[in-house]
C-alpha cells in the first residue's frame, strides 16, 4: 500500500506501470478509486500508465483531513503528480472530480497535456445569474441536510440513482458501499461545489480537453457538461446516450475507447 504524507495526514494512492507520463484518474465526491476499475485495465492494456488516488475523507485515504475541500484535494492531486516524476500528465475527473483536476491542471501547467471531465461538476454545479445550467442553491441546501440529518438513507437513495442504465442491484451495492465509507464531514466538501466558478480558469487552460457527458445524468445536469467548449475553444464534448452519472461502468466499452482515442491524441 502506497500513502503521499499530506498536511499532517496521508493520501492513499495506486500507481500503475512507470515512465513519465500517466493518466491520473480523480473520482467523485463520496466515491473511492474503485470506481475506475471498469477503466484501469483498459489504459494498461494499451501501455499507459494509470494512477489513482482516494480524496481526502474517502476510500483508504484518512478520514480526519482538517481540509477536506476540493482545492486542498487539487493540492494533493499537484504533489502526487510531481513526488512521483510524472511530467506528462492527462487528469480524468468524475463529477467532482473534474472540479478538482480543472484547478490542478491550472497549477501543473504545461505538465498537464490533457485534461477529461467525466460528468464533471464544472465550470459550475449550480446556476448563477449569468449562467442557465446546472441546479440551485435550495438543492444544495437540502442534500447538506440531508448528509447531516439521515445519512445512510440519503447515501443509499442517491447510489441508487447514480446509473441510468440498469447496472443491475450488486452494481448499486458497490457504489453505495464506497458512500458509506466516506467520512462524516465529507458534506464540507459537497458543499464547497454551491459558490463554485470555474469559467475563468477553464478560459485560461491551454490543454485539450474533453467533455464526456452522460445524457440522463441526474446528478450533474448534463447541460454543465455541454457548456464546457462555451468557456474553452480546445474543448469537446462527447455524449453518452444510454448513460446517467457513470458511462465507465453504463457505457464501459465505448468511454474506455473515448478515453484511449483522447489520450493517445495529447501524446
Amino acid at each position: 500500500m502506497a500513502f503521499l504524507a499530506r498536511d499532517g495526514g496521508q493520501v492513499y494512492y495506486e500507481d500503475y506501470g512507470s515512465g513519465d507520463a500517466a493518466v491520473v484518474l480523480v473520482h467523485g465526491w463520496g466515491a473511492t478509486m474503485r470506481c475506475w476499475d471498469y477503466t484501469v485495465p483498459a489504459l494498461r492494456a494499451s501501455g499507459h500508465r494509470v494512477v489513482l488516488l482516494d480524496h481526502r475523507g474517502c476510500g483508504q485515504t484518512d478520514k480526519d483531513f482538517s481540509d477536506l475541500g476540493i482545492e486542498a484535494i487539487a493540492a494533493d492531486v499537484v504533489a502526487l503528480v510531481e513526488t512521483l516524476g510524472i511530467s506528462k500528465v492527462v487528469l480524468n475527473g468524475w463529477s467532482l472530480g473534474g472540479a478538482v483536476v480543472v484547478s490542478a491542471a491550472e497549477k501543473l501547467g504545461e505538465g498537464c497535456i490533457g485534461l477529461v471531465l467525466s460528468c464533471g461538476a464544472t465550470p459550475a454545479y449550480l446556476q448563477k445569474p449569468d449562467y442557465p445550467h446546472g441546479g440551485t442553491e435550495e438543492a444544495m441546501e437540502a442534500t447538506v441536510a440531508a448528509l447531516t440529518g439521515d445519512r445512510v438513507n440519503f447515501l443509499n437513495t442517491l447510489a441508487k440513482g447514480v446509473c441510468a442504465a440498469d447496472v443491475g442491484a450488486d452494481v448499486e451495492q458497490w457504489i453505495a458501499a464506497a458512500f458509506l465509507q466516506t467520512s462524516p464531514m465529507a458534506f464540507t466538501t459537497i458543499a464547497e461545489l454551491g459558490p463554485l466558478d470555474q469559467r475563468e480558469v477553464l478560459s485560461s487552460l491551454s490543454m485539450p480537453i474533453v467533455s464526456f457527458v452522460g445524457a440522463h445524468d441526474a446528478i450533474v445536469d448534463p447541460n454543465v457538461c455541454r457548456s464546457v467548449p462555451d468557456y474553452n475553444s480546445g474543448a469537446r464534448v462527447v455524449e453518452f446516450e444510454q448513460s446517467g452519472h457513470a458511462p465507465f461502468v453504463e457505457e464501459a466499452e465505448k468511454y474506455n475507447q473515448e478515453l484511449l482515442d483522447f489520450v493517445t491524441s495529447c501524446q
